[in-house]
């Protein structure tokens, strides 16, 4: 099952994503779950996917607007240089442990929604990354139960401005609409195990990044374990698992995103995030 929210006339809803077009599940249940987050915080997967199951789509895809996935999350918890080919290029050592950093919500846009290349920087590089979306509060949370708290998965492009990233690392990935997530939620039950799917980045048509999460240096069992000793987990929380190689920056000569340009994140259990590049 595939979760989205989405704007339809005028209104904030969510919903399930199928081949004809979107069951608009908000407009029905906004009384006992207002958003997706409440769907999540509520356990109701089981209800929603029987619920859509005896539905019929309400709108076209073309009839709505996306909205972050979880546009109501208490928080996105970034991890930096988790594939070894990736801390290669940039010539630092593998980390002894998890490289963690937030994503403060104002950096980011939905799907086919504009990522901005910000005024006070041209170094605007891409990241293509599979994001774990959670479905229960846990804290200290076994390795062994984590895939147990995962509600789904979905895909981030998690913008970076590098020359600020050098002096600052929340500056050079928090600067405003420059982070592009979604297109949508696809359940955990669709992707029993996370290690078989296959990342792709690419930009204006031509594949820069692609890697198996196989290649993970700190897997998904173990990011929800580390994390969960720092703070709760929420429900809507997400856990963006890192790039692997193929960035911009360290390509000759760099390859910078810049307006006009388009740039597309890609697993095919999940869908393709889409965003164009604009001036601020």
């Amino acid at each position: 099952m595939r979760l989205a929210s989405f704007t339809v006339d005028g209104t904030d809803t969510y919903g399930v994503i199928t081949t004809d077009g979107v069951i608009d599940l908000g407009a029905r249940h906004r009384d006992c779950w207002p958003t997706l987050r409440a769907v999540l915080t509520a356990d109701a997967l089981p209800q929603i996917r029987d619920l859509a199951a005896r539905m019929a789509p309400d709108h076209s895809l073309a009839a709505i607007s996306w909205l972050p996935v979880l546009p109501d999350a208490d928080k996105v918890m970034c991890i930096g240089r988790n594939y070894r080919d990736h801390a290669e290029e940039v010539g630092s050592e593998l980390p002894e442990n998890p490289r963690v950093f937030l994503k403060h919500y104002t950096a980011i846009v939905a799907h086919e929604t504009p990522i901005v290349r910000p005024k006070a920087s041209n170094h605007f590089d891409y990241e293509g990354e599979l994001t774990v979306v959670i479905g229960k509060p846990g804290r200290h949370i076994a390795r062994e139960q984590a895939l147990d708290y995962v509600a789904g998965y979905t895909l981030l492009n998690d913008g970076s401005l590098r020359d600020y990233q050098k002096h600052s690392l929340f500056a050079g990935k928090n600067f405003e609409r420059t982070s592009g997530f979604g297109p949508c939620m696809t359940t955990a039950d669709e992707i029993p195990d996370p290690r078989k799917l296959t990342l792709m980045t690419r930009l204006n048509g031509q594949e820069v990044q692609r890697s198996g999460i196989d290649m993970l240096l700190y897997d998904i069992p173990f990011l929800i374990s580390y994390l969960s000793r720092v703070t709760t987990l929420l429900p809507g929380d997400g856990i963006a698992t890192g790039t692997p190689a193929g960035v911009g920056s360290r390509r000759k000569p760099p390859l910078w995103m810049k307006p006009g340009d388009s740039v597309e994140v890609e697993i095919a259990e999940i869908g393709i995030l889409r965003n164009h590049v604009i001036a601020e």
